[in-house]
C-alpha cells in the first residue's frame, strides 16, 4: 500500500537534535518521538515491528496523527532493501538567510528535510521553497500579520503562473521570538509538513517529476540553526 494512501497525520512527542540519530526516547534507529519500537516511526504511531506513520497500522510505519482520532488503516510500504540516495546535510557555517541548498538527487519518496531555527521578534513572514530550475514546486509561506491575521499560504508557480493558494489550517504553529523545528516529508503523492513534532498539513504534488525538484531555499525573518536531509527506511 502506498504511504500517502494510508496516512493522514504525524508527530507528537519530544524534539530531536542532531542528524541521523534516534528520535527522542529511541534506543536505536531514528523514530518519531514517543515510540517504543526499535524502528523509525512518525510521531503518534503505534508500537509494532516496523516504523509507524502515526495513526497507521501497528505493523508498519505511520505518520503522526494531526489530532486525537481513531487509527487510520494501513501504513508505510515495506522498507526498501537498500538505503536511498544520500543527501548531505548543510554545513553549519553556511546557515545564513537567505539560505539555498541544491538537491542533486531531486526529492523522492521518504526524503525527510528537517529545518530548525528561530523566528525573529519583528517577523512579518518566512518562506521555505522547493523548486526546479524554472518552477516553484512547493511554496510554504507563514505570514504573521496579513490584515491582522496569521496565515500559512501554500502554492506552486509553474510556467511563471501562480496556482491556487491553499490557506485553510486549524492552527499557526510559529511564534515571534520562538524557536521551531519543521519537518518536510516527501511521499510519492505529496509533501507532509510537521512543526514542533505535530503534524500540520499535506500538500499534493503539482509538479510530479520529483527528481526535477532540485533546490531548497529559505528566506526572510528567521535565523537557522540546522538544515538536515535524510532518507527514511
Amino acid at each position: 500500500m502506498d504511504l500517502s494512501e494510508a496516512l493522514d497525520g504525524w508527530p507528537s512527542g519530544g524534539n530531536q537534535s542532531g542528524g541521523g540519530g534516534p528520535w527522542p526516547g529511541q534506543p536505536s534507529n531514528p523514530t518519531w518521538p514517543g515510540q517504543p519500537t526499535n524502528n523509525p516511526t512518525w510521531p503518534g504511531g503505534q508500537s509494532g515491528g516496523g516504523p509507524m506513520w502515526p495513526g497507521g497500522n501497528p505493523s508498519q510505519p505511520a505518520w503522526p496523527s494531526p489530532s486525537p482520532q481513531p487509527s487510520a488503516p494501513g501504513g508505510w510500504p515495506s522498507p526498501a532493501p537498500g538505503p536511498g540516495p544520500t543527501v548531505p546535510s548543510a554545513p553549519q557555517q553556511s546557515l545564513t538567510v537567505p539560505y539555498s541548498q541544491p538537491l542533486p538527487s531531486g526529492v523522492y519518496d521518504k526524503l525527510l528535510i528537517t529545518i530548525a531555527g528561530t523566528i525573529k521578534l519583528n517577523a512579518d513572514k518566512i518562506t521555505v521553497d522547493l523548486s526546479t530550475s524554472s518552477d516553484l514546486a512547493f511554496h510554504f509561506n507563514p505570514r504573521f500579520n496579513e490584515g491582522g491575521q496569521q496565515v500559512i499560504v501554500r502554492n506552486s508557480c509553474i510556467g511563471k503562473k501562480w496556482g491556487k493558494e491553499e490557506r485553510e489550517l486549524q492552527r499557526f504553529p510559529f511564534a515571534k521570538g520562538q524557536s521551531f523545528e519543521m519537518k518536510i516529508l516527501c511521499t510519492n503523492r505529496e509533501f507532509k509538513v510537521a512543526v514542533n513534532n505535530s503534524h500540520l498539513l499535506e500538500y499534493k504534488h503539482r509538479i510530479t517529476d520529483l527528481r526535477a525538484i532540485n533546490k531548497l531555499n529559505i528566506y526572510y525573518d528567521l535565523t537557522l540553526s540546522k538544515v538536515h536531509m535524510e532518507t527514511l527506511p
